[in-house]
Protein backbone atom coordinates (compact mmCIF):
# COMPACT_ATOMS: atom_id res chain seq x y z
CA UNK A 1 0.00 0.00 0.00
CA UNK A 2 2.84 2.25 0.72
CA UNK A 3 5.88 2.87 -1.34
CA UNK A 4 9.74 4.82 -0.86
CA UNK A 5 11.68 5.67 -3.32
CA UNK A 6 15.47 6.47 -3.01
CA UNK A 7 18.00 9.03 -4.36
CA UNK A 8 21.55 8.97 -3.47
CA UNK A 9 23.93 12.23 -3.74
CA UNK A 10 27.46 11.34 -6.05
CA UNK A 11 29.40 13.03 -7.99
CA UNK A 12 29.08 16.46 -6.87
CA UNK A 13 32.28 18.09 -8.97
CA UNK A 14 31.42 16.11 -12.16
CA UNK A 15 27.77 17.81 -11.98
CA UNK A 16 29.54 21.37 -11.02
CA UNK A 17 31.51 21.05 -14.25
CA UNK A 18 28.81 19.66 -16.47
CA UNK A 19 26.44 22.77 -15.74
CA UNK A 20 29.36 25.14 -16.35
CA UNK A 21 29.42 23.34 -19.65
CA UNK A 22 25.68 24.08 -20.55
CA UNK A 23 25.96 27.57 -19.47
CA UNK A 24 28.93 27.68 -22.06
CA UNK A 25 26.46 25.75 -24.54
CA UNK A 26 23.08 27.79 -23.79
CA UNK A 27 24.87 31.16 -23.28
CA UNK A 28 23.50 34.16 -21.38
CA UNK A 29 20.05 33.80 -22.78
CA UNK A 30 19.18 30.96 -20.86
CA UNK A 31 16.52 31.80 -18.05
CA UNK A 32 17.63 32.79 -14.55
CA UNK A 33 16.26 30.82 -11.77
CA UNK A 34 14.15 33.02 -10.11
CA UNK A 35 12.41 33.83 -13.87
CA UNK A 36 11.68 29.74 -14.01
CA UNK A 37 8.16 29.09 -13.12
CA UNK A 38 8.31 26.26 -9.96
CA UNK A 39 7.34 23.21 -10.63
CA UNK A 40 4.17 22.29 -8.67
CA UNK A 41 5.46 20.48 -5.33
CA UNK A 42 3.59 19.09 -2.29
CA UNK A 43 3.52 21.32 0.36
CA UNK A 44 4.72 18.45 2.71
CA UNK A 45 7.82 18.31 -0.29
CA UNK A 46 8.15 21.80 0.11
CA UNK A 47 9.29 21.30 4.05
CA UNK A 48 11.97 18.82 3.45
CA UNK A 49 14.26 21.57 1.66
CA UNK A 50 16.18 18.13 0.06
CA UNK A 51 17.54 18.76 -3.39
CA UNK A 52 20.03 16.39 -5.58
CA UNK A 53 23.22 16.08 -4.04
CA UNK A 54 21.48 16.92 -0.51
CA UNK A 55 22.20 12.93 0.56
CA UNK A 56 19.78 9.70 0.80
CA UNK A 57 16.34 10.58 0.82
CA UNK A 58 12.84 8.78 0.46
CA UNK A 59 9.31 9.42 -0.37
CA UNK A 60 6.36 7.98 1.88
CA UNK A 61 2.48 7.82 0.30
CA UNK A 62 0.38 8.58 3.49
CA UNK A 63 -3.01 9.49 3.86
CA UNK A 64 -3.05 13.28 2.43
CA UNK A 65 -0.15 12.46 -0.42
CA UNK A 66 3.25 11.52 -0.68
CA UNK A 67 6.05 13.04 1.42
CA UNK A 68 9.52 12.78 0.87
CA UNK A 69 11.96 13.07 4.06
CA UNK A 70 15.91 13.58 3.68
CA UNK A 71 18.28 10.95 5.39
CA UNK A 72 17.85 8.94 8.49
CA UNK A 73 15.28 11.36 11.00
CA UNK A 74 17.00 12.06 13.89
CA UNK A 75 14.11 14.55 15.79
CA UNK A 76 10.78 12.98 15.84
CA UNK A 77 7.44 14.31 16.99
CA UNK A 78 4.41 11.70 17.17
CA UNK A 79 1.36 12.91 17.78
CA UNK A 80 -0.53 9.88 18.54
CA UNK A 81 -0.52 7.56 20.93
CA UNK A 82 -0.70 4.48 18.82
CA UNK A 83 2.20 5.68 17.08
CA UNK A 84 4.47 5.92 20.01
CA UNK A 85 4.13 2.39 21.00
CA UNK A 86 5.17 1.94 17.23
CA UNK A 87 8.52 3.96 17.83
CA UNK A 88 8.80 2.28 21.23
CA UNK A 89 8.65 -1.14 19.24
CA UNK A 90 11.25 -0.23 16.93
CA UNK A 91 13.68 1.21 19.39
CA UNK A 92 12.95 4.86 18.29
CA UNK A 93 13.00 7.40 20.80
CA UNK A 94 10.76 10.82 19.79
CA UNK A 95 12.13 13.94 20.69
CA UNK A 96 8.43 15.11 21.52
CA UNK A 97 4.82 12.93 21.72
CA UNK A 98 1.66 13.75 23.21
CA UNK A 99 0.57 12.54 26.33
CA UNK A 100 -2.46 10.53 28.06
CA UNK A 101 -5.70 11.38 26.17
CA UNK A 102 -6.84 13.36 29.59
CA UNK A 103 -4.17 14.31 30.88
CA UNK A 104 -1.18 16.09 28.44
CA UNK A 105 1.67 16.22 31.61
CA UNK A 106 1.72 12.41 31.45
CA UNK A 107 2.72 9.88 29.38
CA UNK A 108 0.73 6.24 29.57
CA UNK A 109 2.54 3.91 32.17
CA UNK A 110 3.65 1.75 29.94
CA UNK A 111 5.18 4.00 27.98
CA UNK A 112 6.95 6.36 30.56
CA UNK A 113 9.70 4.96 31.02
CA UNK A 114 10.76 4.93 27.78
CA UNK A 115 9.73 8.44 26.93
CA UNK A 116 12.13 9.47 29.91
CA UNK A 117 12.95 13.04 28.26
CA UNK A 118 10.17 13.21 25.43
CA UNK A 119 8.86 16.26 25.67
CA UNK A 120 5.27 16.65 25.71
CA UNK A 121 3.04 18.19 23.18
CA UNK A 122 -0.31 18.32 24.47
CA UNK A 123 -2.85 15.60 23.29
CA UNK A 124 -4.17 13.80 20.30
CA UNK A 125 -7.29 16.09 20.19
CA UNK A 126 -5.28 18.81 21.00
CA UNK A 127 -1.59 19.19 19.78
CA UNK A 128 0.79 22.06 20.64
CA UNK A 129 1.69 23.52 17.60
CA UNK A 130 4.16 25.84 19.62
CA UNK A 131 5.59 23.08 21.41
CA UNK A 132 6.29 20.98 18.36
CA UNK A 133 8.31 23.94 16.31
CA UNK A 134 10.26 25.14 19.74
CA UNK A 135 11.65 21.10 19.42
CA UNK A 136 12.72 21.63 15.66
CA UNK A 137 11.57 18.17 14.34
CA UNK A 138 13.09 16.61 11.51
CA UNK A 139 9.88 14.67 10.93
CA UNK A 140 5.99 15.11 12.16
CA UNK A 141 4.00 11.90 12.49
CA UNK A 142 0.06 12.01 13.16
CA UNK A 143 -3.02 11.25 11.75
CA UNK A 144 -5.64 12.93 9.25
CA UNK A 145 -8.82 11.16 11.52
CA UNK A 146 -7.33 13.78 14.35
CA UNK A 147 -5.02 16.59 12.51
CA UNK A 148 -5.92 16.90 9.84
CA UNK A 149 -7.04 21.07 10.23
CA UNK A 150 -3.60 21.49 11.38
CA UNK A 151 -1.80 19.27 8.57
CA UNK A 152 -0.24 22.52 6.79
CA UNK A 153 0.87 23.87 9.49
CA UNK A 154 2.88 21.17 10.29
CA UNK A 155 4.28 21.03 7.06
CA UNK A 156 5.53 24.22 7.74
CA UNK A 157 7.46 23.04 10.76
CA UNK A 158 8.95 19.74 9.19
CA UNK A 159 8.05 16.92 6.50
CA UNK A 160 4.90 15.76 7.91
CA UNK A 161 3.34 11.83 7.60
CA UNK A 162 -0.18 10.94 8.87
CA UNK A 163 -2.30 7.56 8.89
CA UNK A 164 -5.69 7.65 8.00
CA UNK A 165 -7.45 7.07 11.28
CA UNK A 166 -7.20 5.12 14.75
CA UNK A 167 -9.93 2.17 14.06
CA UNK A 168 -9.82 -1.15 13.29
CA UNK A 169 -6.28 -2.86 12.13
CA UNK A 170 -3.91 -1.25 13.99
CA UNK A 171 -1.28 -3.02 11.76
CA UNK A 172 -1.91 -0.88 8.97
CA UNK A 173 -0.90 2.51 10.51
CA UNK A 174 1.92 0.58 11.98
CA UNK A 175 3.87 -0.40 8.93
CA UNK A 176 2.96 3.12 7.62
CA UNK A 177 5.00 4.64 10.60
CA UNK A 178 7.82 2.05 10.39
CA UNK A 179 8.33 3.14 7.02
CA UNK A 180 8.10 6.34 8.12
CA UNK A 181 10.87 6.62 10.06
CA UNK A 182 12.69 4.15 7.74
CA UNK A 183 12.56 1.13 10.24
CA UNK A 184 10.48 -0.77 7.30
CA UNK A 185 12.35 -4.26 8.05
CA UNK A 186 12.48 -3.90 11.79
CA UNK A 187 8.48 -3.29 11.46
CA UNK A 188 7.74 -6.52 9.48
CA UNK A 189 9.73 -8.37 12.28
CA UNK A 190 7.44 -6.95 14.85
CA UNK A 191 4.88 -7.58 12.89
CA UNK A 192 6.24 -11.57 12.35
CA UNK A 193 6.72 -12.06 15.92
CA UNK A 194 2.93 -10.70 16.33
CA UNK A 195 1.73 -12.93 13.61
CA UNK A 196 3.41 -16.22 15.27
CA UNK A 197 1.84 -15.40 18.72
CA UNK A 198 -1.13 -15.59 17.40
CA UNK A 199 -0.71 -18.87 15.52
CA UNK A 200 0.55 -20.41 19.17
CA UNK A 201 -2.90 -18.35 20.55
CA UNK A 202 -4.96 -20.26 18.17
CA UNK A 203 -2.91 -23.44 18.28
CA UNK A 204 -3.67 -23.47 21.89
CA UNK A 205 -7.02 -22.63 22.10
CA UNK A 206 -8.66 -24.84 19.83
CA UNK A 207 -12.56 -25.33 20.27
CA UNK A 208 -12.02 -22.28 22.61
CA UNK A 209 -11.94 -20.04 19.76
CA UNK A 210 -15.60 -20.42 19.14
CA UNK A 211 -16.40 -18.35 22.30
CA UNK A 212 -17.95 -15.56 22.18
CA UNK A 213 -16.25 -12.19 22.49
CA UNK A 214 -18.54 -9.24 24.06
CA UNK A 215 -17.21 -5.53 24.33
CA UNK A 216 -18.76 -2.91 26.34
CA UNK A 217 -16.83 0.83 27.12
CA UNK A 218 -18.09 2.94 29.72
CA UNK A 219 -17.79 6.98 29.41
CA UNK A 220 -18.26 9.88 30.86
CA UNK A 221 -22.48 10.50 29.44
CA UNK A 222 -22.30 7.30 27.15
CA UNK A 223 -22.45 3.44 27.08
CA UNK A 224 -21.02 1.86 23.74
CA UNK A 225 -21.18 -1.64 22.54
CA UNK A 226 -17.92 -2.23 20.26
CA UNK A 227 -18.29 -3.98 17.06
CA UNK A 228 -15.67 -5.12 14.62
CA UNK A 229 -13.81 -2.34 13.45
CA UNK A 230 -12.13 -1.20 17.03
CA UNK A 231 -8.96 -2.22 18.22
CA UNK A 232 -9.71 -5.10 19.77
CA UNK A 233 -12.34 -6.63 17.25
CA UNK A 234 -9.11 -6.20 14.95
CA UNK A 235 -7.11 -8.73 17.65
CA UNK A 236 -10.05 -10.69 17.98
CA UNK A 237 -10.38 -11.31 14.24
CA UNK A 238 -6.87 -11.78 14.11
CA UNK A 239 -6.99 -14.68 16.93
CA UNK A 240 -10.04 -16.33 15.01
CA UNK A 241 -12.36 -15.52 18.55
CA UNK A 242 -16.12 -15.35 17.92
CA UNK A 243 -18.50 -12.27 18.52
CA UNK A 244 -21.97 -12.54 19.54
CA UNK A 245 -24.77 -11.73 16.97
CA UNK A 246 -25.53 -8.48 17.93
CA UNK A 247 -22.16 -7.02 17.93
CA UNK A 248 -20.96 -9.47 14.56
CA UNK A 249 -20.89 -6.13 12.56
CA UNK A 250 -17.99 -4.50 10.31
CA UNK A 251 -19.17 -1.18 12.24
CA UNK A 252 -17.14 1.14 15.09
CA UNK A 253 -19.52 1.05 17.70
CA UNK A 254 -23.33 1.90 19.19
CA UNK A 255 -24.21 4.46 21.96
CA UNK A 256 -26.89 3.03 23.74
CA UNK A 257 -29.60 3.08 25.92
CA UNK A 258 -30.44 0.49 29.12
CA UNK A 259 -32.78 -1.09 26.82
CA UNK A 260 -30.08 -2.39 24.95
CA UNK A 261 -28.30 -4.30 27.41
CA UNK A 262 -29.56 -7.80 26.42
CA UNK A 263 -27.29 -6.61 23.14
CA UNK A 264 -23.89 -7.04 25.49
CA UNK A 265 -24.20 -10.37 26.52
CA UNK A 266 -21.99 -13.49 25.09
CA UNK A 267 -20.01 -16.30 26.65
CA UNK A 268 -17.26 -13.76 27.41
CA UNK A 269 -17.24 -10.04 28.29
CA UNK A 270 -14.52 -7.53 28.66
CA UNK A 271 -15.71 -4.10 29.69
CA UNK A 272 -13.46 -0.45 30.04
CA UNK A 273 -14.31 2.73 31.70
CA UNK A 274 -12.58 6.02 29.87
CA UNK A 275 -12.70 8.31 32.99
CA UNK A 276 -11.59 12.30 32.69
CA UNK A 277 -11.16 12.77 36.30
CA UNK A 278 -13.90 14.43 36.94
CA UNK A 279 -15.84 10.33 38.56
CA UNK A 280 -18.63 11.16 35.95
CA UNK A 281 -17.90 7.33 33.70
CA UNK A 282 -17.05 5.27 36.98
CA UNK A 283 -20.55 6.61 38.20
CA UNK A 284 -22.25 5.36 34.76
CA UNK A 285 -20.73 2.25 35.18
CA UNK A 286 -21.76 1.02 38.76
CA UNK A 287 -25.32 2.24 38.27
CA UNK A 288 -25.19 0.14 35.18
CA UNK A 289 -23.62 -2.74 36.33
CA UNK A 290 -25.78 -2.86 39.26
CA UNK A 291 -29.15 -2.46 36.90
CA UNK A 292 -31.54 -5.55 37.04
CA UNK A 293 -30.64 -6.16 33.27
CA UNK A 294 -27.31 -6.05 33.44
CA UNK A 295 -27.12 -8.99 36.36
CA UNK A 296 -29.58 -10.69 34.20
CA UNK A 297 -27.08 -10.87 31.70
CA UNK A 298 -25.87 -15.22 31.23
CA UNK A 299 -22.44 -13.60 30.71
CA UNK A 300 -22.73 -11.62 34.55
CA UNK A 301 -24.14 -15.14 35.75
CA UNK A 302 -21.91 -17.24 34.73
CA UNK A 303 -19.13 -14.72 36.40
CA UNK A 304 -17.65 -14.13 33.25
CA UNK A 305 -18.10 -10.44 32.80
CA UNK A 306 -14.69 -8.82 33.17
CA UNK A 307 -13.16 -5.40 33.86
CA UNK A 308 -9.86 -4.46 31.90
CA UNK A 309 -7.71 -1.31 31.39
CA UNK A 310 -9.07 1.24 29.06
CA UNK A 311 -5.80 2.14 27.89
CA UNK A 312 -4.75 -1.11 27.09
CA UNK A 313 -7.85 -2.32 25.94
CA UNK A 314 -8.98 0.83 24.02
CA UNK A 315 -7.49 4.31 23.70
CA UNK A 316 -3.52 3.65 23.33
CA UNK A 317 -4.45 1.01 20.52
CA UNK A 318 -0.90 0.30 19.32
CA UNK A 319 1.49 -2.67 18.87
CA UNK A 320 2.29 -3.21 22.58
CA UNK A 321 -0.99 -2.67 24.15
CA UNK A 322 -1.67 -5.62 21.46
CA UNK A 323 0.56 -7.91 23.26
CA UNK A 324 -0.68 -7.20 26.54
CA UNK A 325 -4.07 -7.81 25.43
CA UNK A 326 -3.14 -10.86 23.91
CA UNK A 327 -1.54 -11.41 27.38
CA UNK A 328 -4.59 -11.24 28.77
CA UNK A 329 -6.49 -13.07 26.44
CA UNK A 330 -4.53 -16.15 26.72
CA UNK A 331 -5.28 -16.29 30.93
CA UNK A 332 -9.01 -15.63 30.44
CA UNK A 333 -9.99 -17.95 27.07
CA UNK A 334 -7.24 -20.47 27.21
CA UNK A 335 -6.37 -20.29 30.90
CA UNK A 336 -2.78 -20.96 32.20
Amino acid sequence: MFSRTYRTAGGKAFFAVLMALLLVVTGCGAPQASEQKPAEQKPADQATGNSEGSGQSYTVKHAMGETTIKGKPERIVMLTNQGTETLMALGVKPVGAVGAANDPTQFYDFTKSFLEGTKSVGTEGQPNLEAIAALKPDLILGMKFRHEKIYQQLTAIAPTVFVEEPRGDWKENFSLFAEAVNKKAEGEKVLADWNKRVEDFKAKAGDKLSTKVSVVRFMPGKVRIYYKNTFTGAIFKDLGLARPASQDKDDFAAEVTKERIPEMDGDIMFYFTYETGKGEASKLEQEWTNDPLWKNLNVVKAGKAFKVDDTIWNTSGGVIAANKVLDELEGYIIGK
